[in-house]
């Protein structure tokens, strides 16, 4: 079984102008987002700004929003590193922390082989019994995983279930869903790939438009699943100028940029994100006055 169907938010982490987590703001996005139809939080990723988090903050941000949807929907943990002795840690710490499962991003920076791939995501599955998925996101990490291997490591380890597909690349999408004979969930990391990744057999999105857009990103695949397809094309191609403002920058700046438009007073970045340049938070402002957000 799936660890969820449907649209996952990608949540980002709220700070404090003195650069803490600000927790009881935390608390209100998780509300927030269980109130507006997502189907799973998805904890301190790449939208979480995790690559800034100390390990302490990591393992707390984790364990507080475990604590907070208490069950009511599942809750996955960014939990990847470029070592795979601190994915190993780190998904250890949110396994006891109470995640429904986790998400791990290939190794980045150092890179690694096919077999080297292998060996770290089976390494760090063998170390905890929640399911997992696999992160692929080459424009970031600098590596790829192929078809082929994360084909094999969902037949071949119990607790791999699916991935997150942030490639952009449908070939390589369609040959996954092709050998995969139902072994693999498939799920869109990318906002403007939703209902085509779903038309392969995907089971759902981790969305970083969910933080702004809850209930349109978790209609949008009800209606698909439902047989709904033309109105779930529909959906997927009005939301486009969004989503291009919400990648103008590298995410999350656009993103937390337009929470703070809209009021949810999410805070600043960590360096070395930093504010959005004018013309691109002018533009991103008149995308959220056009789709009805502000």
């Amino acid at each position: 079984m799936s660890i969820f169907e449907g649209a996952g938010v990608a949540l980002v982490t709220p700070f404090k102008e003195s650069g803490e987590i600000n927790y009881s703001k935390l608390e209100e996005l998780v509300e927030e987002q269980i109130a507006g139809g997502t189907d799973s939080i998805i904890i301190c990723g790449t939208t979480g700004e995790s690559a800034t988090l100390t390990h302490d903050e990591h393992i707390k941000e984790i364990k507080f929003t475990c604590d907070v949807v208490n069950g009511r929907i599942p809750v996955i943990a960014g939990t990847g590193s470029n070592c795979t002795a601190t994915a190993v840690y780190l998904s250890k710490c949110a396994e006891e922390a109470g995640a429904d499962g986790l998400l791990l991003v290939s190794p980045y920076y150092n890179k690694s082989t096919q077999k080297g791939l292998r060996i770290h995501f089976t390494e760090v599955a063998e170390a905890v019994k929640i399911p997992i998925l696999l992160y692929n996101i080459p424009g970031r990490t600098g590596v790829n995983i192929n078809p082929e291997t994360i084909v094999a490591l969902c037949k071949n380890v119990e607790n791999i279930v699916g991935v997150k597909e942030a490639s952009g690349n449908f070939s390589s999408i369609a040959k996954i869903a092709s050998l995969s004979d139902g072994w693999v969930d498939l799920y869109s990391g990318n906002d403007d790939q939703i209902v085509p990744l779903l038309s392969l057999g995907g089971k759902g999105v981790i969305s970083v438009l969910s933080n702004i857009a809850p209930r349109q990103v978790h209609d949008m695949c009800e209606l698909y699943f439902k047989g709904e397809a033309a109105k779930s094309t529909k959906m997927q191609l009005d939301a486009i100028p969004l989503i291009d403002a919400l990648f103008c920058e590298v995410n999350p700046i656009p993103v937390k940029e337009a929470m703070n438009m809209m009021g949810k007073e999410v805070g600043p970045f960590r360096k070395p994100l930093v504010e959005m340049e004018p013309q691109n938070k002018e533009r991103l402002r008149k995308e959220l006055v056009n789709y009805g957000l502000l």
